[in-house]
């Protein structure tokens, strides 16, 4: 049976167009990415805008969303996002506003990357429950395209944020918001979730919505963060960075305001845990 499309499914370009005003750091360009015809990925309408530094040559990459967790937006634990392209960019390439259907989304650029404001309408044919998020994907790039300063394939330097500080993300295990783990916990099926095989949980809680990756030579870090998330994972294929939004709960109609921040600054992981804290209090 396949599902009717959500008026959400904008949602895929929250955040997909990002930049540095050249007053305040190096200059980042944005490119339009896609996956060949006839990948999986494609079918799913994996694609976006591509971060690029001219100098030093560094690349992130946006597939935003790629899942939703708990019931947002689609009934089920973990679903397929869908593709709306639908943007508005400015000229210089460092603001844009998405809208689509119940969505609308506000970038605004900052020193240290950009601002984002997600403005989201529950527009499905359900309330979604406290735990309901969507998973936007921020990696270094399909395998064509990967940037070896900031995707090493024999260290991965990403971290998550825990009580104990910042740890390194060693596999591809879930790691949820620990003020909501009792809760998702109480909708496992016999202590597993539909996604349990690919993404196992992890005991160690996450107690940030922030994903951060440092460069190979650790001259340079980039990262991904919510004011309000449900996990953060990452590892897949593709050296995912998945920090999830909670975008629950809400009901038919409601409304929800979730801030986030992508980062792309010279520095370490404390240097963006730093700026993260300060921003995110």
């Amino acid at each position: 049976m396949v599902a009717r499309m959500p008026r959400l499914s904008g949602f895929l370009y929250l955040s997909s167009v990002i930049g540095l005003a050249a007053a305040v750091g190096p200059r980042i360009t944005l490119h339009s990415w896609s996956l060949p015809a006839g990948s999986p990925e494609a079918v799913r309408g994996a694609g976006g805008i591509a971060l690029k530094l001219q100098e030093p040559q560094i690349g992130m990459y946006l597939w935003l969303y790629e899942w939703n967790m708990f019931d947002a937006v689609l009934p089920g634990q973990h679903t397929h996002g869908t593709l709306v392209d639908r943007r508005q960019i400015s000229r210089d390439g460092r603001s844009a506003v998405v809208e689509s259907g119940g969505l609308s989304v506000s970038l605004r650029v900052s020193a240290s990357g950009a601002d984002v404001t997600l403005r989201v309408v529950n527009n499905s044919d359900h309330d979604w429950p406290e735990i309901a998020g969507v998973i936007p994907c921020f990696n270094p790039g399909p395998a064509a395209s990967r940037t070896e300063r900031l995707a090493d394939e024999e260290r991965i330097r990403t971290y998550f944020l825990t009580s104990s500080g910042l740890a390194l993300l060693t596999d591809r295990s879930i790691h949820f918001n620990a003020k909501l783990r009792p809760r998702i916990e109480r909708a496992a099926q016999g202590g597993e979730f539909v996604f349990s095989s690919k993404w196992p949980t992890s005991e160690i809680d996450a107690t940030g919505g922030i994903l951060i990756r440092e460069s190979s030579d650790g001259e340079w870090v980039t990262g991904i963060a919510w004011d309000d998330f449900v996990s953060v994972q990452g590892h897949n294929p593709w050296k995912c960075m998945h920090a999830c939004v909670r975008v629950g709960p809400l009901k038919r109609g409601a409304m929800k305001i979730v801030h986030g921040k992508v980062y792309l600054m010279r520095g370490s992981r404390e240097d963006c845990l730093e700026r993260y804290r300060r921003e995110f209090p």
